[in-house]
């Protein structure tokens, strides 16, 4: 029993830092988005301002 769960616990491991580097990619993916949309309504914003 106790030779299977090391490699077990090694597995889900590697699979858990695999799960934070996506949802991390995939935040930095949705806040650059926001950035784009924020900077293209000021643009909008100042173009009916003038």
């Amino acid at each position: 029993m106790k030779r299977h769960s090391i490699p077990l616990l090694l597995a889900a491991l590697v699979i858990g830092l695999a799960g934070c580097n996506t949802v991390g990619g995939a935040g930095k993916d949705v806040s650059s988005a926001g950035k784009a949309v924020t900077g293209a309504a000021k643009d909008v914003k100042e173009d009916i301002k003038n």
